[in-house]
């Protein structure tokens, strides 16, 4: 909890976006973010936009120190925020659409019951073949390509369960099943997506100041109707950040501002080139300090 707490109380630009988050919303997500309780928080319906909010209120102070951006990319939900910094899409409009989004991957976890894991220390070629290996079992395939060796995969849980255990077979170094409410990025969301793309149609996309790289295809475009089209896709598709941060960096991109909570993806980013110069700017001190 207290998650975006100090640029809320320390900008007036971390104000106005809470603010303005809640009235999309129409519930209060700071008081949620700020004081919980922590099981409310952890709902997909209030993580999904607090963490928006947290990274779009992060690259706006960046802005503001004179920090811009000359391409965007985003993991997944962050896809969202990469798109908002571009100007692909409103604040507003890219909070509604991942409020959608939440409640259709929730609702889609419940009618069809899922499961996720990472598979560490094993090629991303090598648990592809796993996947194909235990599709007897059930349903699985790579869901996010985290890293040259992190792979999660996503499907059924028989499905799942069979692949760690081909994974454990072939000298995975460790399998973690990760707590969620469905298979992501699977063919599982396949009702979900179809939904979230009737909500994509009537949702105007701009033409973005910056390349945003999605997802879907790793790479870069400011097509607003590819941009569509791309994150109408990311659902039920896997999660190419190894092929995004190598295209960004054969792109002429050296440095890395990782806006938002956490530090997760400049790790997965030092993994994928250990050159890669990544800048944590979750908090105020972060973004206070991080270079021009």
């Amino acid at each position: 909890m207290g998650m975006g707490r100090d640029l809320f109380d320390r900008s007036a630009t971390g104000r106005e976006c809470f603010e303005s988050a809640g009235r999309v919303l129409g519930t209060d997500i700071a008081s949620i973010c700020f004081d919980g309780p922590e099981n409310k928080l952890k709902e997909t319906r209030y993580t999904q936009p607090a963490l928006v909010v947290h990274s779009t209120i992060a690259c706006r102070l960046l802005a503001e120190r004179g920090i811009h951006a000359d391409c965007a990319a985003g993991h997944s939900l962050g896809e969202f925020s990469a798109l908002i910094a571009a100007g692909a899409l409103s604040f507003e409009n890219g909070l509604e659409l991942v409020r959608e989004r939440s409640l259709l991957m929730q609702d889609s976890g419940s009618a069809r019951p899922g499961a996720m894991a990472a598979v560490i220390g094993l090629s991303p070629d090598k648990v592809e073949g796993i996947c194909r290996e235990a599709q007897d079992a059930g349903l699985v395939q790579p869901a996010n390509y985290n890293s040259p060796e992190q792979t999660v995969i996503s499907g059924s849980p028989e499905g799942v369960a069979r692949a760690l255990e081909i994974a454990r077979q072939k000298g995975a170094k460790r399998v973690v099943e990760l707590a969620v409410s469905g298979a992501f990025h699977s063919p599982l969301m396949d009702e979900a997506a179809r939904n979230f793309n009737r909500r994509l149609e009537q949702t105007v996309f701009e033409r973005p100041s910056i390349p945003v790289y999605s997802n879907f295809s790793a790479s870069g475009s400011a097509d607003p109707s590819v941009l569509r089209e791309n994150t109408g896709r990311q659902m039920t598709s896997p999660v190419r950040w190894v092929e995004t941060v190598q295209a960004m960096m054969r792109d002429g991109v050296t440095r890395f501002y990782e806006a938002g909570p956490g530090k997760v993806l400049a790790g997965l980013v030092k993994r994928i080139d250990r050159n890669a110069e990544v800048i944590p700017c979750g908090s105020w001190d972060e973004i206070a300090a991080a270079p021009l």
